[in-house]
């Protein structure tokens, strides 16, 4: 069944190509002379003729470019990536430095995901989607996992200290991306209050 599937789909495509219309139009054409008698005895062939001049002379078809999301369609994905990080880590009982910590960091990520001009900074968004996609889920699933094994292995190195640094981390890279989105609007609006500013006056006209 698929392959006969495959074979009609095939035969589709192949009838609505622009190769099969253009010899098409050249066999009416071919028809159009038998019917007036200038085609003669030979009609058969140049019907087939004209049908395989016509394949011959139509353009390719043109292959559609790959679609690939932009930055908008890519901030969609995230958003929804990170509604389903602050679920997961909302499930969890976390030591109260962490807790904090993370806390500082959700308020930070939160402003970072909702700022909708990226475009420009693929760096910047490349190092967003790893905070929420990679490197906060992998720190508190790894303390996670850690914590458990606490148990059995008394007087080893509290696995939240490690946490607190990992959040400590990326906070501290996150912030250096908004404080880089804070210095662009900030030129930005020194641009239009320059532009502004020497813009001639219209107001004699």
């Amino acid at each position: 069944m698929a392959t006969n599937r495959g074979r009609g789909s095939g035969l589709l495509r192949f009838a609505e190509s622009r190769k099969n219309l253009a010899g098409c139009a050249g066999g009416l054409a071919g028809l159009a002379l038998t019917f007036t008698g200038a085609a003669g005895a030979y009609w058969p062939l140049v019907v087939a003729g004209l049908y395989g001049a016509g394949a011959l002379i139509a353009p390719p078809e043109r292959i559609a470019a790959p679609h690939f999301p932009d930055a908008a369609e890519q901030l969609d994905v995230l958003r929804e990536d990170f509604t389903r990080l602050r679920e997961y880590v909302a499930s969890l009982q976390l030591p109260p430095a962490a807790a904090g910590r993370l806390t500082e960091l959700d308020a930070l990520l939160s402003a970072l995901v909702e700022h909708g001009q990226w475009s420009s900074d693929p760096d910047s968004f490349h190092a967003l989607t790893r905070a929420v996609r990679e490197d906060v889920p992998e720190a508190v699933d790894t303390f996670v996992r850690a914590r458990w094994w606490t148990r059995f292995t008394p007087g080893t190195e509290p696995p939240e200290r490690h946490l607190e640094r990992q959040l400590t981390l990326v906070h501290e890279e996150l912030a250096t991306v908004a404080s880089s989105l804070r210095k662009a609007e900030e030129q930005r609006q020194e641009s239009l209050t320059y532009y502004l500013e020497k813009r001639p006056s219209r107001s004699g006209d």
